[in-house]
């Protein structure tokens, strides 16, 4: 369903995929597979131009997946990572203060006072992410990612909303900016809190799911190249279980895939060998979760050498 982007090229700077089958072609080029849900709603953001909201478990790839996007787009790639605080001037734009103060010092020194008009002109201005994927003037419109935007506050969304809705930025000194080529915006979200509806409306959705064991495998192969068939096909076959327990955290493609390059860093063939107790790390992320992993590791282990 979905996997790490890698550093395949994917379409050239203003050269659209013409359809659905293309654009799958580009992502897997990109190193991302993705299934025909994932991908079509890729594909009617980029023709809509509308918003996509990706949600699904962390590690799934959603992130990824709006890399790989611009990547096989040829597209700039642009990020805002949210968070519990997040502010308009670290998201959209801000001033540059101390270029202002320069200014006013440098009028003073000639005898001449600045008034507003002077100080929040182009000359000042700072472009946060938003704004920079807004005023981007080059051959192709950039991939915008608002990263778990569920992380940052409930009065953040709405500050999303002139974006999301009409590709534009209002500074209250310099007016609107509206995009030119509107970007491709990808949000994410791993529901650790309810979206306003207003947000949800506006985009398109789509909920990435953990992939069965044969994509899964061939996600993590991708990923780590330098791995041995069985081991990959062992390991994400042991992935999957360690799913069904009842663990604070499942692990996620992330986790393979860190287990899987730890595995295949210590030279480890096969789940049968006493170093794979060490590596449980990469899976399980608290206590409880590491007891149980191990666990069931030990059960495998223990099956595999019954006569």
């Amino acid at each position: 369903m979905s996997g790490a982007p890698g550093g395949v090229p994917g379409g050239s700077p203003g050269d659209a995929p013409g359809d659905l089958a293309e654009l799958a072609a580009r992502l897997d080029a990109a190193g991302y597979l993705v299934d025909d849900g994932l991908g079509t709603a890729l594909h009617l953001a980029i023709v809509l131009g509308r918003p996509l909201l990706l949600e699904g478990e962390p590690g799934v790839g959603k992130t990824s997946a709006a890399k790989a996007l611009a990547q096989a787009l040829g597209a700039p790639f642009i990020r805002l990572q949210c968070y519990e605080g997040l502010t308009a001037g670290e998201a959209l734009y801000d001033w540059n203060y101390r270029r202002q103060m320069l200014a006013i010092r440098l009028a003073e020194s000639r005898g001449e006072k600045l008034a507003d008009d002077d100080l929040f002109t182009d000359e000042f201005l700072v472009e946060r992410p938003i704004l920079r994927a807004v005023r981007h003037t080059g051959p192709v419109a950039p991939v915008l990612l608002i990263d778990e935007i569920d992380r940052a506050d409930d009065e953040f969304e709405a500050l999303l909303f002139e974006v999301l809705g009409e590709s534009g930025v209002t500074v209250p000194e310099l007016g609107t900016f509206v995009a030119h080529r509107p970007p491709v915006v990808v949000l994410t979200s791993n529901r650790s809190r309810e979206l306003h509806d207003a947000l949800r409306r506006r985009c398109l959705y789509h909920w990435i799911e953990y992939p069965a064991a044969s994509r899964a495998a061939e996600i993590v192969r991708r990923s780590v190249p330098g791995a041995d068939t069985p081991l990959i096909g062992a390991a994400t076959a042991f992935v999957g279980a360690a799913r069904e327990l009842d663990l604070d955290k499942a692990p996620g493609l992330a986790e393979a895939i860190d287990w899987v390059s730890a595995l295949a860093a210590l030279g480890v063939a096969d789940l049968a060998r006493p170093e794979v107790a060490g590596t449980l790390g990469a899976l399980a992320k608290t206590p409880d979760d590491r007891d149980a992993v191990a666990a069931l590791l030990i059960g495998r282990q223990q099956e595999g050498s019954s006569p």
